[in-house]
């Protein structure tokens, strides 16, 4: 059974960073997709970052290079590295796991078969 846990949410003022972490049981990193997602209140859920077996990372375009995902396949933990938070960050991240491989182009939800309970990030003026 795949387990998800995140954990280094928080609130932070803008400008600020984080770093997310999300430790895996019953999957290790090096055999398929992981990915953080975000839904903030009324809005679907979107997806942030992933990266593949190999280690190859994909962005969504509107991050503009603030976010690094990343992954310690040793410890099966996936970080999320963010920074000069916005209030347009605060949201519920989710951490996402799939036995998918190959190149990631599109990170959306229907891909990834395991998820997190989410961690709370809020970002204020």
């Amino acid at each position: 059974q795949v387990r998800l846990l995140e954990s280094g949410g928080g609130s932070v003022q803008a400008g600020g960073s984080l770093r997310l972490s999300c430790t895996a049981s019953g999957f290790t990193f090096t055999t398929g997709y992981a990915a953080w997602f975000r839904q903030a209140p009324g809005k679907e859920r979107e997806g942030v970052a992933a990266i593949n077996a190999q280690g190859r990372p994909t962005y969504v375009d509107s991050l503009g290079g603030r976010f690094t995902i990343s992954k310690d396949n040793a410890k099966t933990t996936l970080y999320l590295e963010m920074h000069d938070l916005t209030l347009e960050d605060t949201a519920l991240y989710y951490c996402a796991a799939s036995p998918m491989s190959g190149i990631i182009y599109w990170i959306v939800p229907k891909d990834f078969t395991w998820w997190g309970q989410g961690t709370q990030v809020t970002v204020s003026s």
